[in-house]
């Protein structure tokens, strides 16, 4: 007898489940154009710093704007919370495993200084810089105009999960297409994993979508919840919506990977799965100039009654300038991604990003392994 199903799941992949195919045409790696924009900046480099506490301050925005791409500042953390957030930062780095999360409640109950935010914001301005902020749904309404009045040039709108509806008794909640109106910068709207939230976020006139529910290294919202989609699917589902809403409307919103890639090959995969830009965490984390000191956690660490993140040592590799554009004598695919990006673009043919959406991927679950038997022995014998 056969037994009805109760519900059908479908297969969905991630990074080390593809593989790209090489083009049938190839091209000098250094004619390919990576351009990314978003409103009216572009961006030499498709590559966006995450707006996490351990990797972006002051600094690091004007030093990632210097290198062609764009950091991303978090205007609910220490730097909005605190006059000299560095010391309090020091205070993240040097607490025990143990005491950490607890630590990190009590950091983050500290309020919102509003006067800092215009001190921040104003201190990437006046270096030229272009100025990305990000804001939790919650303070949005509150903080978004503060961040606007001092320059900022794009805003971010963040969360574990961001939909365009929003159910709950409390008041009346962010309305986005509102805010688009009231801002009038370039909004980008995170995060989401599916073609139906993605499209439905894109109608209310946003900029740019975030894709990506707990893949990052320091989020543990996949082992708390259980929620989440693996990035390749993840991104392909989302840059189905962008296209759907390119045909009706005109309007193109670009579509960020974030989270989940540790080495070049995933970066390239997040491309060729439909990604216009990514956003990279405990890989910045790693830069010498990061204010995390090679230490990573996540935003939803320090939740007062259920943390959806993790501290993590990342450690430090070298300079933010080698990471992006090395040269580098590692073989593993951690330094360099602008490079890898080019050389993967030049293989499978691709002049542009758009370009790269094109090319075919296959399921490969043996992508990483296959023929690799040597390389496995020499981590076993340690040498």
């Amino acid at each position: 007898m056969a037994v009805p199903k109760f519900r059908e799941m479908e297969r969905a992949y991630g990074f080390d489940e593809v593989a790209i195919v090489p083009g049938d045409v190839t091209i000098n790696p250094d004619q390919t154009n990576i351009d990314f924009t978003i409103g009216k900046f572009t961006f030499s480099i498709p590559i966006l710093a995450a707006a996490m506490d351990a990797i972006v301050d002051t600094n690091f925005a004007i030093l990632m704007h210097h290198l062609g791409g764009l950091a991303v500042l978090n205007l609910d953390g220490v730097q909005t919370r605190y006059e000299r957030p560095e010391e309090v930062l020091a205070q993240i780095v040097q607490a025990s495993d143990q005491e950490v999360t607890s630590l990190l409640q009590r950091i983050y109950a500290e309020p919102i200084k509003e006067n800092l935010i215009g001190e921040r914001v104003q201190a990437i301005k006046r270096a030229g810089a272009v100025c990305a902020v990000s804001v939790i749904p919650a303070n949005t309404k509150r903080l978004a105009p503060i961040a606007k009045e001092a320059g900022a040039d794009i805003l971010v709108v963040q969360s574990t999960v961001t939909t365009a509806r929003h159910i709950s008794k409390s008041y009346r909640g962010l309305i986005f297409s509102e805010l688009c109106e009231m801002v009038k910068i370039p909004v980008i709207v995170g995060n989401c994993v599916t073609y139906s939230a993605a499209l439905e976020l894109m109608r209310t006139g946003i900029d740019g979508i975030l894709v990506g529910v707990g893949p990052g290294a320091a989020c543990t919202t996949r082992e708390v919840l259980g929620v989440g989609v693996p990035q390749v699917t993840a991104t392909m589902d989302c840059a189905a919506a962008r296209e759907t809403y390119f045909k009706e409307t005109g309007k193109y919103v670009v579509v960020i990977t974030d989270g989940g890639m540790r080495t070049g090959a995933d970066v390239c995969k997040a491309f060729a799965s439909g990604a216009d830009a990514v956003m990279l965490g405990s890989v910045m984390a790693q830069a010498e100039e990061a204010p995390g000191k090679g230490y990573h956690w996540g935003m939803s660490h320090s939740h007062p009654t259920l943390p959806r993140g993790t501290r993590i040592r990342a450690g430090v590799r070298g300079p933010l300038k080698r990471l992006l554009f090395g040269p580098t004598s590692v073989t593993d695919g951690t330094e360099n991604f602008v490079g890898a990006i080019r050389t993967c673009m030049g293989v499978c043919g691709a002049l542009t990003i758009k370009d790269m959406h094109k090319v075919k991927m296959v399921v490969a679950p043996a992508i990483k392994t296959e023929g690799k038997y040597f390389q496995s022995m020499q981590g076993l014998c340690g040498g």
